[in-house]
């Protein structure tokens, strides 16, 4: 492993974002990937989206195989000063309104079963006063 224990900030590796030139952050390590390139399964492009930020998240999510980490040592040339990393936010769902969500659900449901009853009963009570004060025919 190279890097000697230098120490890059995120501006100076997003200066190498070019095919000539990549670097990565991942897990807190600075690695020169521009030899790799080309043999990367995924494309060039798939890496050189990745440059300029953390891109543990990216790394991690495809699922590496241990060989494919392990490579990363011949590539390595020191770390990231954490201070220079925007911090990661983390999604937090708004809070819940269960309980107004069902009430509106049931009231929601009311207002269907009467749009549909109401009509009905207003046909029923108008043929029973019909058929009440119709007059027998002789």
């Amino acid at each position: 492993m190279g890097g000697d224990g230098k120490v890059f900030t995120l501006e100076e590796v997003s200066q190498h974002t070019s095919n000539q030139d990549c670097w990565i952050v991942i897990d807190g390590k600075v690695y020169d990937v521009t030899k790799f390139l080309d043999d990367h399964p995924g494309g060039d492009e798939v890496i050189l989206t990745s440059t300029g930020k953390d891109a543990t998240d990216d790394f991690e999510d495809v699922g590496h195989s241990s060989t494919a980490k392990a490579m990363l040592d011949e590539y390595y040339v020191g770390d990231i000063d954490s201070a220079t990393v925007p911090a990661k936010t983390k999604f937090v769902p708004p809070p819940s309104n269960q309980t107004q969500s069902n009430q509106n659900k049931s009231s929601d449901f009311l207002i269907k079963i009467l749009q549909f009853l109401v009509p009905l009963l207003i046909l029923g009570l108008a043929l029973g006063i019909r058929s009440y004060t119709k007059t027998p025919s002789s």
